[in-house]
């Protein structure tokens, strides 16, 4: 069986298994679109960000809202201030129904576990953990966009505001790579959910050679793999371009970029320019 269909086969067991299918998922009396909509809206929620976190069209969840509402589980209403965004808050009702709806997942849950050994309890746990990471790392998409989008900058000036805390002697956002001077290089941006959370980009230094700089990933996005992910795409990207050899400088106490930059093949060279953030210099042919 290919990996294609052994995900698919997965995919089937584990929906059957844990109820989904029915119209009364956990034995409430609504299907699992429904009840999944009452956790998600918690303590209140703006219905775009809804439809982005579910992937949901606006149809779909409206029809959803309107459901539950006639329940007299959510009340939906403008936003105070801004009356062209509309917020979705549980009733009373509502969230005795999540606190019921909570209470039968977690019987659910205990009742998968409880026949298995604590070793195999952690087993699986492990193994879900795997798979929430690697199925979040392939749901995030890298874009190129220009170096002056608003989400590039967004991320640049993450980027800078980290170093600062982490450099002993600070970081200077005028070593930021300037809007409109990227030439034909490539900035990448990396989005979960529709947020930046991680970019890079590689520059032309000369003819067949290249400098990365600027890789990021957001705290949130970390462990992931997303570092990697970036790093091979720009230099796929640039390898593309005509790029043979590619370089980057990274200080010294980022020890967790140099081991990625080592694990990738980049071997280090003597320091090629005078920045004092590139303390220890990389290099790679591709």
């Amino acid at each position: 069986m290919d990996q294609i269909e052994l995900v698919r086969d997965f995919n089937r067991y584990y929906t059957r298994r844990i109820g989904v299918l029915t119209d009364h998922y956990l034995g409430q009396d609504r299907p699992l679109g429904e009840a999944r909509l009452l956790f998600e809206i918690g303590d209140g929620a703006d219905l775009r960000d809804l439809r982005a976190r579910l992937g949901l069209d606006s149809g779909y969840l409206s029809r959803l809202l309107r459901s539950l509402t006639r329940q007299g589980l959510v009340s939906v209403t403008p936003r105070p201030g801004d009356a062209r965004v509309r917020t979705a808050t549980l009733t009373e009702d509502g969230r005795r129904e999540l606190a019921d709806l909570d209470e039968r997942s977690r019987r659910s849950v205990a009742g998968l576990l409880e026949p298995l050994t604590l070793v195999q309890r952690d087993r699986l746990v492990e193994a879900q953990t795997e798979i929430h990471r690697l199925l979040r790392l392939a749901a995030i998409s890298l874009t190129a966009v220009a170096d002056s989008a608003p989400e590039a900058r967004f991320c640049l000036r993450a980027y800078a505001a980290e170093l600062s805390t982490r450099f002993p002697e600070g970081y200077d956002r005028a070593a930021l790579l300037p809007p409109g001077t990227l030439g034909d290089g490539t900035f990448l941006v990396a989005r979960e959910e529709g947020e930046p959370v991680g970019c890079g980009l590689w520059q032309r230094s000369a003819p067949g050679l290249a400098e990365i700089r600027h890789l990021w990933v957001s705290a949130a996005a970390r462990g992931l793999g997303l570092g990697r992910r970036l790093l091979t795409g720009l230099e796929a990207d640039a390898a593309t371009r005509g790029v043979t050899t590619l370089r980057l400088g990274t200080h010294a106490v980022l020890t967790e970029a140099i081991a990625l930059y080592r694990s990738a093949g980049y071997r280090e060279i003597a320091p090629y320019d005078d920045s004092p953030y590139n303390q220890v210099a990389f290099e790679k042919s591709l």
